[in-house]
């Protein structure tokens, strides 16, 4: 019995497969490292570059009588290599920011925090602004725990038969409520791939479709752009299928 003959494939065929084969292989890794890096330069542009300004100018002040602003400026931006102070500066605002949490996780140092928030707040501009970025913070990062107490939820934000996967976050507006005769929620319904930004929408409870997934696994879904899906176990990295 003579054997089929192996069917020739195209080179292009060829490169495609091995293509996908090597991109699903980095992906995972270029996608968290891109993630490392926007950390990194969100650091290092929001905090580490004024703290290195802070220790320049303590530099120069305890430099004594005959210390000179341009010899330490020099000594940090010529003959400090770029990534050495990078490092500092990413440091000492990773140790700032560990220090905030520390200052307002006492019941002292939350009082004086929410009293500079209530000063901050007399500003027109921050007014504006503040209370809204505060709230979606707090609903991101606040504890497991209570993170638990939020359900997911599919709604339909646009148009009927097309679903978004949303996080319920509270009531609805009572206004709304009593023009419309129906129980109202909050649903804040994340972007993808950066779950950390999207849009609220206040819909009527009986509206919602209530899904069997927990906060951690529909953020899982958001950020992989709907590649991991929590309830298809195939689609899952082997080292998760086995929690």
């Amino acid at each position: 019995m003579t054997s089929k003959p192996r069917e020739r494939v195209s080179f292009s065929e060829d490169f495609r497969r091995f293509f996908q084969r090597g991109l699903a292989a980095l992906l995972p890794t270029l996608i968290t490292l891109w993630l490392l890096i926007w950390v990194w330069n969100f650091l290092w542009n929001s905090l580490g570059v004024h703290l290195i300004w802070l220790v320049k100018y303590a530099q120069y002040n305890l430099g004594g009588p005959d210390a000179q602003w341009g010899n330490v400026n020099r000594m940090w931006e010529i003959r400090t290599p770029e990534w050495f102070k990078q490092l500092i500066g990413v440091t000492l605002a990773i140790v700032l920011v560990y220090v905030v949490g520390l200052f307002v996780g006492n019941l002292i140092g939350r009082t004086f925090w929410r009293v500079g928030e209530k000063l901050a707040m007399k500003i027109p501009i921050i007014r504006a602004i503040y209370p809204a970025v505060k709230q979606v913070t707090d609903f991101l990062l606040q504890e497991r725990a209570q993170l638990q107490f939020s359900r997911v939820v599919a709604v339909q934000p646009h148009t009927s038969n097309i679903w978004s996967i949303g996080l319920v976050t509270g009531a609805g507006l009572r206004p709304l409520q009593d023009a419309t005769g129906s129980e109202m929620i909050s649903v804040f319904v994340p972007s993808s791939p950066t779950a950390f930004s999207g849009y609220v929408l206040v819909v009527p409870r009986e509206s919602v479709v209530e899904l069997p997934l927990t906060v951690e696994e529909a953020m899982r879904l958001l950020v992989s752009g709907g590649v991991i899906n929590p309830l298809d176990r195939a689609s899952l990295p082997e080292s998760a299928t086995t929690l």
